[in-house]
């Protein structure tokens, strides 16, 4: 970018990047009073006019007679420097097309559209002559946003009511409606506001990151702590620091629903709440967050792995909480690691990184190890917590009827819980209610019928569900196959049949299921978190949802319903996620001043990995981890890419598949090796059959020039897709 001119004269040749799926940036010349490197147009393509970034000069390859003048330019802050250097090596990394680049960091509505005024609504002083549920659930929707003003569309929308109940409450006073301009500055935090007590270690920590902060130059920092040291906390003191600066902090989390609670934190420590970035946020709100962050208006942003890609005018520090968490993945579009991605983003903006977890990823504990990152340890809970006591029930010994999983050791525990007014928490990372159902009398199992996946019932919703594509349909009475009634039964357990379990066993006791998919809105499910924290439950029934980073105060047993579960499978991360997962989960038990107890049921109580979390032994566990992954040569001490192909043809990609493997030159040069191809594990989705090929190179190779060349041979025809995982994360 550097060799770059920043402003091209009116009538010059310029390249401007847009959005559409045309492989790269396109020449146009400049508009009426030029125009600057980095600001947004609109451009006409074909009989449209479309918004687009001038990227640099145009390449001089169409005569400059049919070049096509760009619009002037937008009334929407320039993309900086940095801004577009991350993109291009990002894209290039992960092989994605520029335009796919450019989508993620365009994704906020009406970006092209000039700022104006608009009609919001916001909780009033007033009360209503008399309350309706629409009308309560109109107040509960706007005291839930914090201050925050909602659109009339938003708030009927959020609310599930109509406009004119809306309406009705603004005659009454207690909805005020407000003109207010489109993007206004957040709320200024204030750093000097005092922080919890820190324990030493949490301070020195504290004060180390604080240092590095001042040296205004990048490095990353593996923050490590048993589940409830204090990571938050210190971080927080990192985000004090970068505020202090003048610059801006980003704060990564791994589910939506973790937000509700980190949130309050931040107001309590810096006096107001920061801008949010995810899914769950309106529209008007996710325009505002772009803007203010461009035009430094947002201090702090939490958000979601694609606030990695909004435009920070100064990135001071970066924070991935929970940095281990699959869900960083993105698995659709660009397929990119939002944790290797955040250190690409502070290499660029001369910010720092810390990666948090209590487990971290074997990638980031062997950069630490080999001294790419610093490593803070904390090693004891936050306060007077202590860590939970680890057991293991050995089920083997256990005489459980075919349709029961909670032992009856485990059942008692439970029951000395909730009659000491505590909580516990049953464990089983399955949704639903039952996997299979199947035939007693002909034995199918039924399917999905747009993918190679089995249906699995959710009994709140009396349907059948496919987790791989969405597809429902309501649990039939008669089989499918052989037409016998009454003979389909559901097999295995899911969340939902192991609450169903519970409520039989502890008949007085108040079950709650978290479950993401029990919920039709991140704001239901921050309600219900918040309820269950405040003691609305004697027991939760959980999937992995419920090991990321909540704090019930009262929940002092954990019992892992299946251990072994994360241990099947050919995943080379199997072992390390079950050990997370686990270790994770067990954390959640005496968080406050009681102690804590987890329990794990498995059939396999003599499996290393089971073993290591009994004792605890994390370094022990990690290294013997790394032994393995070094002597096959896999990451983090090898590289790997995913070829993902499909088609509704099956012979279609099979043929593309063995046409890739034959011609493998370019991969085989820099000493790749080539698996497959191979029927993916679930081998239709969606009507599409998917085949993979797997490619394991040594560490340090030029692995994506190489897989660029390889697939690059061939053009795809008809229906033909194919997709390239650089690191991929899930062989699914």
């Amino acid at each position: 970018m550097a060799d770059h001119p920043s402003f091209f004269p009116e009538g010059a040749r310029i390249a401007v990047l847009t959005t559409q799926p045309l492989g790269g940036a396109l020449d146009y010349l400049a508009p009426a009073g030029g125009v600057r490197l980095g600001a947004f147009i609109e451009v006409p393509l074909g009989p449209r006019r479309v918004m687009g970034v001038v990227w640099g000069p145009g390449e001089g390859a169409i005569d400059r007679a049919r070049l096509r003048p760009a619009g002037p330019p937008l009334d929407v802050p320039d993309m900086r420097a940095e801004m577009q250097s991350f993109l291009e090596k990002a894209g290039a990394y992960t092989l994605t097309p520029m335009p796919v680049m450019l989508r993620l960091a365009t994704r906020a509505p009406g970006l092209g559209q000039p700022p104006g005024k608009r009609k919001v609504y916001r909780r009033g002083t007033g009360q209503p002559d008399r309350m309706t549920e629409a009308r309560t659930r109109v107040l509960a929707a706007l005291e839930e946003m914090g201050g925050l003003a909602l659109t009339l569309s938003e708030l009927s929308a959020t609310a599930g009511v109509t406009s004119s109940v809306v309406k009705g409450l603004v005659k009454q006073g207690a909805v005020l409606e407000e003109e207010s301009p489109r993007d206004t500055p957040f709320p200024r935090l204030d750093p000097e506001l005092p922080g919890k007590p820190l324990a030493e270690d949490q301070a020195e920590a504290a004060r180390h990151l604080a240092r590095g902060l001042e040296q205004r130059a990048y490095g990353t920092t593996l923050l490590k702590g048993v589940t409830g040291s204090g990571k938050t906390e210190v971080y927080l003191e990192a985000v004090a620091e970068c505020l202090r600066q003048g610059r801006q902090a980003l704060v990564l989390l791994p589910e939506i629903a973790l937000s509700a609670e980190f949130l309050t934190r931040v107001e309590a420590r810096f006096g107001a709440r920061p801008a949010e970035w995810h899914s769950g946020v309106t529209a008007t709100e996710r325009r505002r967050v772009w803007h203010m962050v461009a035009e430094n208006g947002a201090q702090l942003v939490v958000g979601a792995r694609s606030a990695l890609f909004l435009p920070f005018r100064d990135l001071g520090l970066v924070v991935v909480d929970e940095e281990h968490d699959t869900s960083y993945k993105q698995e659709e579009g660009a397929l990119y690691n939002a944790r290797d991605m955040a250190v690409l983003r502070a290499s660029l903006a001369e910010a720092r990184v810390v990666l948090a977890s209590a487990t971290p990823s074997l990638e980031s504990w062997a950069n630490a190890e080999a001294g790419k990152y610093e490593r803070l340890t904390l090693t004891s809970r936050f306060g007077t917590a202590a860590l939970p006591e680890m057991k293991s029930l050995d089920m083997r010994g256990e005489d459980l009827p075919a349709d029961r999983w909670i032992s009856e050791p485990l059942a008692r525990g439970v029951e000395r819980r909730i009659t000491a007014g505590e909580q516990a928490l049953l464990f089983l990372n399955r949704r639903g209610y039952a996997p299979v159902t199947i035939c007693r009398a002909c034995g199918h199992m039924i399917g999905c019928k747009h993918c190679d996946a089995r249906m699995v019932e959710h009994r709140f919703l009396k349907r059948l569900v496919c987790h791989q594509c969405g597809e429902t349909e309501p649990r039939p009475e008669v089989c499918p196959s052989c037409e016998v009634e009454g003979k389909l039964a559901a097999v295995g357990p899911g969340v939902e049949r192991l609450a169903e379990e519970a409520r039989a066993r502890f008949p007085e006791a108040r079950v709650a299921v978290l479950s993401s998919d029990m919920f039709t809105t991140a704001r239901a499910l921050k309600v219900e978190i918040a309820g269950i924290a405040e003691g609305g439950a004697d027991i939760i029934v959980g999937t992995q949802l419920v090991a990321k980073g909540h704090n019930f105060p009262l929940l002092t047993l954990v019992g892992v319903i299946d251990a072994d579960l994360g241990l099947q499978g050919s995943d080379l991360r199997a072992a390390e996620r079950t050990f997370q997962l686990m270790r994770q989960v067990a954390g959640r038990a005496g968080r406050a001043e009681k102690p804590g107890v987890a329990v794990l049921q498995t059939y396999q109580p003599e499996h290393p990995v089971i073993r290591a979390i009994l004792s605890g032994d994390e370094e022990g566990f990690w290294r013997a981890e790394a032994r393995e992954r070094e002597a096959a040569g896999v990451p983090p001490y090898g590289r790997m890419a995913g070829i993902i192909l499909s088609s509704e043809d099956v012979q279609k990609v099979f043929d593309l598949g063995n046409a890739l493997a034959r011609n493998a030159g370019a991969l085989r040069r820099i000493g790749a090796e080539v698996f497959g191809p191979a029927p993916a594990p679930i081998a239709r989705v969606r009507g599409r059959h998917r085949v993979r090929l797997l490619v394991k190179a040594p560490k340090g190779s030029a692995l994506q020039a190489a897989v660029a060349d390889w697939v690059g041979q061939f053009r795809l025809k008809g229906d033909l897709r194919l997709a390239v995982d650089i690191d991929p994360q899930s062989f699914f």
